[in-house]
């Protein structure tokens, strides 16, 4: 056991010494190269500021046609909402004419019946009479004669008329 964290300490120690051999020393550099490194370094990042200014005013460019075309897709589905809205409004007015128009003709008919029923009625029973209708009178004269005759004064009680 002892060996072997011998062995480890070994290792450990040699692999310190080759990290260390690998670090290379930086030449000297004088002021005038680094004023030039510098100088080209301004030069490239003027380069990158117009590269950069060119390719926003092209994402600009890019964003106002779309947004045009965007409002233009919305005015054109802002237009087929409103005719397809107005279409559905008409078919419902026209739905209620038509509902109006079949019920008055259906019931044309029919009031033209109800009246000549009431006419007829009115004309057989003579309701408009001064002395009553034409069913009441005749009861009443059926009253008068059973006052005279038996048999007839039984079948009107039994019929519950007198």
């Amino acid at each position: 056991m002892k060996r072997i964290i011998f062995f480890i300490f070994i290792f450990f120690i040699l692999s310190l010494s080759v990290s260390i051999l690998a670090v290379e020393v930086a030449p000297r550099i004088s002021d005038r190269e680094i004023i030039e490194k510098l100088a080209g370094l301004e030069t490239g990042q003027e380069a990158l500021r117009s590269e950069m200014k060119y390719g926003q005013e092209a994402l600009r460019s890019e964003m106002k046609y779309g947004q045009e075309a965007l409002g233009k897709r919305m005015d054109d589905m802002n237009a087929t909402m409103l005719t397809l809205f107005s279409t559905m409004v008409a078919l419902i007015l026209a739905l209620f004419a038509y509902i109006a128009w079949d019920r008055r003709t259906m019931l044309k008919p029919v009031v033209g019946r109800l009246d000549s029923l009431e006419r007829d009625i009115i004309k057989d029973l003579d309701l408009r009479h001064t002395e009553g209708s034409l069913l009441s009178r005749q009861l009443k004269a059926l009253r008068e004669y059973a006052q005279d005759d038996p048999k007839l004064t039984e079948i009107l009680r039994g019929l519950s008329l007198l």
